[in-house]
């Protein structure tokens, strides 16, 4: 999920001006660059070239780095963990992901599972921890590699957006960058460029990108998913969980990077964001352990599925924006079934009086809804999940 999709719009519409002004002065420092960013560069062409696994030398806290890898150079039957070194930062040093991957015995499919695209997604980073610990690499056939701390400068703050210092104050949204660019204006789009070449792209046969709801705003327990592609309906349907975002959504973003490579992927998003909710994140692990054997790299039987639950599966999300400020009041919960007409919510000024009524437009369920109390004109309130298209002024789910 992203912020409000109003906010800042007017930065960036005063930023992209200068955008071709920066992409030339990018291009001419990258012409110009000495011995050192040919090395680089030949690190680069080696790992697009899928020319093995690239050890960088250093050593931090007992784990190797790699600057590019392919998990087929890894020793089967144990899990390896590694650092992989991403974009430099402002000081010239770079920021380092975690790379856990349990490598079977046998071999077999090869999944990836990401978390910590957005800072601010704690139960995303644990659900996929928790996937690994369960794994024992002699007992499997095939691979899983887990990512668990994309954006790194954004999880530090434990906030949402990656902090450009390019630009001042601006932020950056990981989850727009995708596939990136080695080579990108940003240092945000060249770590994605750097990963997804890499890291991510060259090792799946598969991908599940995990989200939670941005700060301030609390989600269900769903999956956004291209259901009409067999593949990846296949494996959503394996989540013990009760809605389905059939919606292709954004560019950018970076399941449909993989889609776009021709990688089965879709996004899982676990509820609110900051916190660990660890009866949420349960659902999430039995859903992907169903996963993992469904394509043979686990034996044993399935936990529950879709099947056993009524799955309300909707392709568009209508969302109520604040039209007034003041303190909110919800009069239905995440989950309920909605009608359309049916009154949603009540905002109260700062005398209590009632300043502004919110109703649904449509019939479905409600997936979403801004867990801060107060809110101001144009705020995201609520999205509804339902089964046709939005209506005029509608818009997509934010992820």
């Amino acid at each position: 999920m992203s912020d409000n999709p109003r906010e800042g719009l007017d930065r960036r519409d005063f930023i992209i001006a200068s955008i071709a002004t920066v992409g030339a002065t990018a291009a001419l420092a990258v012409s110009a660059g000495a011995a050192n960013a040919q090395d680089k560069a030949a690190a680069s062409a080696a790992a697009a070239s899928g020319q093995g696994t690239v050890y960088t030398g250093d050593v931090i806290q007992g784990k190797k780095v790699v600057s590019a890898l392919d998990v087929n150079d890894l020793e089967p039957g144990q899990k390896h963990l590694l650092y992989f070194q991403g974009v430099e930062m402002p000081t010239g040093q770079h920021w380092y992901v975690s790379v856990t991957v349990a490598k079977g015995t046998k071999p077999g499919k090869r999944v990836v599972l990401v978390s910590g695209v957005h800072g601010d997604e704690m139960s995303s980073i644990h659900t996929v921890q928790t996937v690994m610990n369960q794994l024992d690499p002699t007992q499997m056939s095939g691979t899983v590699m887990a990512v668990t701390d994309v954006a790194r400068p954004a999880l530090e703050g434990m906030q949402r957006r990656w902090p450009n210092s390019g630009r001042g104050n601006d932020l950056t949204d990981m989850n727009r960058e995708w596939p990136g660019n080695e080579n990108g204006v940003t240092a945000a789009s060249r770590h994605a460029g750097l990963l997804f070449n890499r890291l991510l792209r060259p090792n799946a046969d598969f991908a599940i990108d995990f989200h939670t709801g941005t700060t301030g705003f609390d989600v269900t327990a769903f999956n956004i998913a291209s259901m009409d592609v067999p593949e990846i309906k296949a494996m959503v349907d394996l989540y013990p969980i009760g809605q389905i975002f059939d919606n292709h959504t954004y560019p950018g973003v970076l399941h449909n990077a993989f889609i776009d490579a021709g990688i089965p992927s879709f996004c899982a998003e676990i509820g609110a964001a900051r916190v660990l909710d660890l009866e949420m994140i349960s659902l999430f692990v039995e859903g992907t352990m169903n996963v993992l054997k469904h394509h043979g790299i686990l034996a044993g039987p399935m936990g529950r599925t879709g099947k056993d639950l009524a799955v309300f599966t909707g392709n568009s999300a209508f969302p109520i924006l604040a039209s007034a400020g003041g303190l909110v009041e919800y009069l239905v919960k995440l989950n309920d079934k909605v009608e359309a007409g049916q009154k949603v919510a009540i905002q109260r000024d700062s005398f209590g009086e009632v300043v502004a009524e919110y109703a649904s437009g449509v019939a479905g369920e409600m997936t979403g809804k801004r867990s801060d109390a107060m809110s101001e004109p144009g705020n995201p309130l609520v999205f509804i999940l339902f089964h046709k298209a939005p209506p005029e002024g509608g818009e997509v789910y934010p992820e």
